[in-house]
């Protein structure tokens, strides 16, 4: 018996891809706001255009007040500076975010693409850049036509000027904002928020609790990977309509976020009555076509990413080279944040049914046993010596003991405090009283019991 999810599918399409797709990409806002300023560039001078055949009394006279040889330096003057200052800013902060990949993990330089204050930024200046372009080529002077006045687009060098104001605001705060961005506190805060925003699409908080289903017997059908990579996304209605069509049930091989290769077997399929008999080729086409491999892991739909992520830097400070156990115990407070809210959901294979009722698709799931190895394993080989890593480590116990459904994860975090007291008594001057005083916190914290702490 599987226990796996019994709440309805939820729908994804290609165009959920696609987006996912954008919003892990630098380039998206960038460019829609690069056409928005040549757009923008070509139509309000043909509004000024449209406005210059009025009286000398229009307000627009006074906008601008400099002939066109003052709103061609003026307009060249932003452009120059403009691409200058763009080329140099984002030269600096990608050699600041590499020192701080290395530093603490390189994976926290997918949160740079991602961030929508690095996106704007970008978008600003390069659409500031080529609206002071666009508008320039419209700027003409008496000598440069025969059969033309001069011409000078007074509100399009005004909205330039103000565009120039707001990037060199937008620069400063920019400035500001890599500050905060390179401190771990503020990446730590950045993974559990994205994290959080993972949990709350793939694992809702009303999601119902595990319902078991039955495979066939026997084997199954062994359906070999055409590619290799991540498996990062799926589309379940397609996979759920070609194992319909072959009349099998398929469960998936891999995890959201396991590493798949070329050549072994990304699923199996069983036929409803357990023969072997059935033409897999057109399953695995489909498979093909519906299960998205990257080269490396998302956030998208990858529960344990971000947890990883956490671990990661976790682990890389307390490493010789770094040797920062403050760091190592702020990252393991928000690995348990994160450990209490997924052992607390329902976990359990993800099952996708047909039209008639039919389960067609299971999805292995992370289990919560597997979630507390990926947090304790690492750090607990590499904690020896760090008493307050330890202690730490401790707590993490038992706050995700006290937040677990009971029984889910109890023996996997008994397991991990006996080697967390084994190494504290080895390597440390921690004395036996209080790893006594761990033990009988996290039984207290099994037992849906926390004592209050009396001062001395």
């Amino acid at each position: 018996m599987l226990p796996v999810r019994a709440s309805e599918p939820r729908r994804r399409g290609p165009l959920r891809a696609v987006a996912t797709w954008l919003r892990g990409r630098l380039w998206p806002i960038p460019v829609v706001a690069v056409v928005g300023a040549v757009a923008f560039g070509i139509g309000l001078p043909a509004v000024d255009a449209l406005l210059e055949g009025r009286d000398p009394g229009h307000p627009l006279t006074f906008v601008f007040g400099g002939g066109p040889s003052a709103a061609r330096d003026l307009l060249a003057a932003i452009a120059g500076s403009l691409i200058s200052v763009t080329g140099l800013i984002f030269s600096l902060t990608v050699v600041a975010f590499q020192l701080g990949s290395s530093q603490y993990s390189p994976r926290l330089l997918q949160t740079f693409a991602t961030d929508r204050v690095v996106q704007l930024t970008l978008a600003q200046l390069t659409a500031t850049f080529v609206y002071a372009l666009t508008v320039l080529r419209t700027v003409r002077t008496e000598s440069a036509t025969e059969t033309e006045t001069a011409f000078v687009p007074r509100l399009s060098i005004t909205v330039a000027y103000v565009l120039t104001l707001g990037s060199v605001l937008a620069v400063v705060l920019f400035l500001g904002h890599l500050a905060r961005a390179l401190r771990v506190e503020t990446m730590l805060r950045d993974v559990h928020d994205e994290a959080a925003a993972t949990l709350q699409r793939e694992l809702p908080d009303d999601l119902e609790h595990p319902a078991p289903v039955r495979l066939p017997p026997g084997p199954g059908i062994p359906i070999a990977s055409t590619s290799s990579g991540f498996l990062v996304d799926l589309d379940e209605e397609r996979i759920v309509s070609a194992a319909a069509r072959a009349d099998v049930v398929v469960l998936l091989a891999a995890r959201v976020g396991d590493s798949v290769v070329t050549g072994t077997p990304l699923a199996h399929a069983w036929t409803r009555d357990g023969a072997r008999g059935t033409d897999t080729a057109a399953l695995q086409e489909a498979l093909g076509r519906s299960v998205r491999l990257a080269f490396e892991r998302s956030p998208a739909r990858d529960i344990a990413y971000s947890l990883r992520k956490v671990v990661d830097i976790t682990v890389r400070a307390l490493s010789p080279g770094i040797n920062d156990p403050t760091t190592a115990v702020h990252a393991l407070s928000h690995a348990s944040a994160l450990l209490g809210d997924l052992v607390s959901r329902p976990l359990g294979p993800d099952r996708r049914a047909d039209g008639d009722g039919v389960v067609r698709l299971v999805v292995p799931q992370w289990t919560p046993d597997d979630l507390v190895d990926l947090v304790l394993e690492e750090p607990l080989h590499h904690c020896s010596g760090q008493p307050a890593v330890l202690r730490r480590m401790a707590a993490l116990l038992r706050e995700v003991a006290w937040r677990a459904p009971g029984g889910v994860v109890d023996d996997a975090l008994r397991d991990g405090l006996r080697h967390a007291v084994a190494v504290a008594a080895e390597s440390t001057r921690i004395t036996a009283s209080e790893r006594r005083s761990w033990e009988e916190a996290l039984d207290s914290a099994l037992a849906g019991e926390w004592p209050a702490d009396r001062p001395a």
